[in-house]
Formats: C-alpha cells, structure tokens, sequence
C-alpha cells in the first residue's frame, strides 16, 4: 500500500473518520482484474473484489466497525461475450457505504462492454440507542442512551459514536426507542437569549482581558453571537457557556 496522500489525514471526529479514511484508501488501492468467459463468472468476480477491499478498510479505521456486502442480482437480460480483463470499479460520485452500485467493465475483449451491480453494505458497530422517547428540544441525559451494535450505514446522517458528540445537545425532532443517535437528530442547546448580560473574554498574543456585553443575538454553544460592548462596540463573539463569550484578537 502507497503511502497515504497528506489531504486524507485530516481528522473528523466520528463516523466522519470512517468514511473519509474510506474514501482515501480505496482510491489508492490497485485495480484487479481477469479473464471471464460468461456473466455467470461475474457476481464471484465483484464478490472476491469487494471482501478484499472491505479487509482493507476495516484494518484502517479509527472506529471498530465490522463491514459486510451483499451483492444483488446482475441483470438476468446480460448477455456478454468473453473478456480477457474483466476491472472492478467504483462508479463515479458512489461509494461503499449503504445502498450502492459497483462496475465490471472489459479492458481486452472482442468486445468492450461495461455493466453494473447493486450492492448492500453494512457497517456494524457500537453507537448510541434511545431507550426512552425524548421529546423536540430536551436536552439529551445519559439516562435517554445506551450503547448497542447498530448498522451504521443504514441511514446517510452519521452516527454520533462518542459521548462527547451529544452530550449538552438537544434534540431536533421527536426522538423514538431504540433509533440510532445521528447526527441530524440533535443541535447545540441555546444557553442565553437576546439582552442577556455576558462576560466578554479577548484574547490575544500574549494576553486575556474581560469585560460586560449585552447579547444582541441568542447564544448557542460553539455558534456565533453579537453583543454590545459598554462603549457601543458591536462585536462578533463565540459562545463559550451560559454566561461566557469569546473574541480573538
């Protein structure tokens, strides 16, 4: 295996990692590809291409997540002459994740043809689970989650695999026992409103100072917020907590 390209080391918490690892590995790996005589060779052929490829990824991801392809029929209609090179691909903007397709295309033959397979891969791993049902803008409590082997690719939203990921979150939507905590299910909670009183930090090279602002804005945790400094300054600040905002110089 060639060494990994620089872009694909950026970090993304989460299932994030995973699909972006993904992507970088697959794109490096070196086409397969052999000589067939029918169609009926080809569901084997893109089954053995596909179990290899998944070993790959599984050994590269940050996250223990188990990965399983299940092919679905090839068009019974085919009818394709013999090929000495018969490649497996990854079509364009697809992917191995989900609800998905692959291609079998020959390089040397009588003549060229270029097909394609759905196919159905899972990702099993460990992720949060509601236990109860949690209500549209409650904030998530250890109590609402518990840990338990999903598919993670069974919905395109990611799931939310660390602790960290939704703790101080608030959900979306009305959330149901036993759906998989993902990503588009919870947002940050609001701490202040417009008009709050707010601690002003300012940092810079060096230093840090404080200093009294009004809210202009809602605040939500890691969102920006406008607040109003005594002297009439507007400013653009990151919020930090209920009470606290931050501006760096």
């Amino acid at each position: 295996m060639k060494q990994m390209p620089s872009g694909c080391k950026t970090w993304i918490r989460g299932a994030y990692a995973a699909l972006v690892l993904f992507a970088c590995v697959f794109m490096q790996l070196p086409a397969r590809a052999q000589a067939v005589n029918s169609e009926a060779q080809l569901p084997a052929l893109a089954q053995r291409w596909l179990d290899q490829t998944l070993a790959t990824q599984a050994a590269r991801m940050e996250q223990p997540v188990r990965l399983q392809a299940t092919l679905g029929p090839l068009d019974s209609r085919l009818k394709l002459a013999p090929c000495a090179r018969v490649e497996t691909y990854l079509p364009p903007g697809s992917r191995l994740w989900g609800q998905g397709r692959i291609g079998l295309r020959c390089l040397e033959g009588a003549t060229r043809w270029n097909v394609s397979m759905p196919v159905t891969v899972k990702a099993t791993g460990s992720a949060w689970v509601l236990r109860r049902d949690v209500a549209p803008g409650r904030p998530l409590e250890a109590d609402d989650l518990m840990l338990a082997e999903v598919d993670w690719a069974a919905e395109p939203s990611p799931v939310l695999a660390a602790r960290d990921a939704w703790s101080g979150q608030v959900a979306t939507r009305a959330l149901g026992t036993g759906q998989t905590l993902r990503q588009n299910m919870v947002r940050a909670a609001q701490v202040f409103q417009a008009g709050a009183q707010v601690r002003v930090l300012v940092q810079g090279g060096g230093f840090q100072i404080s200093s009294q602002a009004q809210a202009l804005s809602p605040g939500v945790v890691g969102q920006l917020a406008k607040v109003r400094m005594d002297s009439g300054r507007v400013l653009t600040t990151t919020v930090l907590d209920a009470r606290t905002v931050q501006v760096e110089m």
